[in-house]
């Protein structure tokens, strides 16, 4: 893996407060995409396995000798697939261990010692914490992989990664993967001779009225067969509006599909497989699909909506232009997106380039996009999609209450009150 450079020290990647964990000696820095993380990571850790015989010995016993971790359980899904073609030969044994399944199995599989686990930082921490057998299996982790970096080594997940360095050995690998280079990650950079990698495409915005947002989504996408472009990804703030687009596409003869964390787990795999395998041309998505999952075939990004943090835009266009390819990244940019997009063009370090639209072809289907959507919001309304929502908020709040996050913010609310 050409882009990593060993760090000799215990460099305290939390800044915020002296009591949150530090990534330990021995740790790697990449900023290749993700679907670079599945094929050097498999290969390199499955070489690994291949040179140490100790370690492809099949009888019980046998260490866990790699631990991913990472935000996307899509992208869990996928790393085991990589590892299971490679590693076939070595009789190597991966599992997955994610939120949404049946955690007596998952702790199952973890106590036959499998080479590979791929888990969520949540999920892991849950069974290392309610089973005192399953502590003692990582002490002889070989390597620890951090997916997503930026985000896993965000302050929101010190708990998570204090119970799991915990467990592991410090005479290990660390290696960390991220598009966006955060100030920590930046100071880990400094530390090694490597040049951080970047990737070029075209970059574009399209300044429209916020009410016609979704008439110049249909003319865009009846334009694919004449600008050579067979698979986008489109880019939206929320469950609700993902589901409704989906909607909406589905009444204009738009085949697509829908990736949000409302979805199954088995829904949302079935949505990506039919994407990746060209069932589907359009793929509708939240931020939890536009770090980390593993399609290397995007033609074009739609931001149909504009991502409130520049590096959620970076890892949303990092979908396209991959692997040498050429990309282009489309922004739909409204009167209340200007401080936005703003703030991106100041991090990417230039303007980006207006999309030419000729406003009079795209206004001649207005009536029948207008139409289509009238059906789409009536069909959500059916459907019990805008339960589900108030469900998920009613489940947020319980969440924040239990580990004290609403009283803070009351408490802070009142104090600004008694001091005006």
């Amino acid at each position: 893996m050409d882009q990593e450079s060993q760090v000799d020290e215990d460099f305290p990647l939390f800044r915020k407060s002296s009591k949150q964990p530090k990534v330990p000696p021995s740790s790697s820095i990449a900023t290749s995409s993700s679907s670079g993380l599945a094929a050097e990571t498999s290969i390199k850790q499955v070489e690994k396995v291949k040179e140490d015989t100790s370690l492809t010995s099949t009888a019980p016993g046998d260490p866990v000798t790699f631990g991913d971790l990472g935000l996307a359980e899509e992208l869990a899904y996928q790393l085991a697939e990589q590892f299971r073609a490679l590693g076939s030969c070595l009789h190597l044994r991966c599992t997955v261990i994610v939120g949404g399944m049946d955690m007596l199995t998952q702790a199952q599989s973890l106590m036959k010692r499998p080479h590979v686990v791929i888990s969520t930082p949540g999920r892991i921490k849950v069974l290392l914490d309610e089973n005192p057998d399953i502590p003692p299996l990582f002490s002889n982790t070989k390597f620890l992989v951090l997916d997503e970096a930026d985000r896993v080594l965000d302050v929101g997940f010190e708990e998570e990664l204090r119970v799991i360095f915990q467990c592991l050995p410090k005479k290990r690998q660390t290696l960390l993967f991220s598009a966006t280079i955060t100030s920590d990650l930046q100071t880990l950079l400094e530390l090694s001779s490597n040049k951080p990698f970047f990737m070029r495409h075209m970059k574009q915005y399209v300044f429209i009225p916020k009410n016609v947002k979704d008439v110049y989504l249909f003319h865009v996408l009846s334009k694919l067969e004449d600008m050579g472009i067979r698979s986008v990804m489109i880019f939206v703030s929320t469950c609700r509006s993902c589901h409704l687009l989906s909607l909406l596409l589905e009444e204009l003869d738009q085949e697509a599909a829908a990736l949000h964390s409302l979805k199954s787990q088995n829904l949302r795999l079935s949505a990506l497989h039919r994407f990746k395998s060209g069932q589907v041309p359009i793929l509708l998505a939240t931020d939890v699909a536009s770090r980390g999952l593993d399609i290397p075939t995007v033609d074009l990004v739609i931001n149909y909506d504009i991502p409130q943090f520049p590096r959620d835009y970076v890892h949303r266009v990092g979908r396209t232009a991959r692997a040498g390819r050429g990309g282009l990244a489309i922004s739909f940019v409204t009167q209340d997106d200007i401080t936005l997009i703003q703030e991106i063009e100041a991090v990417l370090g230039r303007q980006l380039d207006k999309f030419d639209c000729k406003e009079n072809d795209v206004l001649s289907d207005i009536t029948k996009v207008y139409k289509a959507r009238r059906v789409a919001s009536m069909k959500m309304m059916d459907d019990g999609f805008e339960e589900k929502v108030k469900e998920r908020k009613k489940q947020k709040r319980k969440t924040m209450a239990q580990k004290g996050l609403v009283n803070k913010r009351s408490n802070k609310r009142k104090r600004r009150s008694d001091t005006s």
